[in-house]
């Protein structure tokens, strides 16, 4: 992963995120959390050397752009320089195929490896890709679900239940998922 030089917090209507960037472009995004403090303690958990500082014009886009979202309003992050370092050459390409999924749709883990000519064996290496995603939102793997249309996981905080919420403010709706075990109700 390239070296971020500067990272920034900020509030959304949805909690506090983090962003980071580098001369290259955005090299990492942070979801919201309910503090500063916590997104700050996971921005420089992730990148110990980065400083905070002054976003650059399309740092500040890229951050009017996410508070927009968190909003409800329909927003485009597919635009925006990354820089994600060295990456595997199949991940690349799932990040690719994931940045076209527009606002207010979905696609799932077997789809994109299918349309990337991988085969349906291949929706696992799409879903650790999408784990491994270290751009959540701009890269959004919150549109991309597993099979039957089903939540999946969620590396975020607040896990799949965050995942549900951002694909509400989109207006698509998935039901949670369901708890292995159920009660009998005596």
């Amino acid at each position: 992963m390239g070296r971020a030089d500067h990272y920034l917090i900020f509030e959304t209507a949805g909690g506090f995120c983090g962003i980071a960037w580098n001369t290259a472009g955005i090299t990492r995004f942070q979801l919201p959390t309910k503090s500063a403090t916590a997104t700050e303690r996971i921005m420089r958990h992730q990148m110990p050397r980065a400083k905070t500082g002054a976003p650059t014009p399309e740092v500040a886009e890229a951050v009017a752009a996410v508070r927009l979202y968190f909003e409800g309003k329909e927003t485009d992050f597919s635009m925006f320089k990354l820089d994600l370092g060295e990456q595997d050459p199949f991940f690349e390409r799932v990040y690719a195929a994931a940045r076209r999924v527009g606002w207010g749709r979905t696609t799932t883990y077997g789809a994109l490896a299918k349309e990337l000519g991988a085969g349906p064996e291949s929706a696992r290496d799409v879903g650790q890709a999408m784990a491994k995603n270290p751009v959540a939102l701009i890269i959004p793997c919150h549109r991309v679900l597993a099979a039957g249309g089903k939540v999946g996981g969620f590396s975020a905080p607040d896990g799949s239940a965050a995942k549900i919420r951002m694909l509400a403010l989109e207006g698509v709706q998935v039901e949670p998922a369901r708890p292995a075990q159920q009660s009998f109700g005596f």
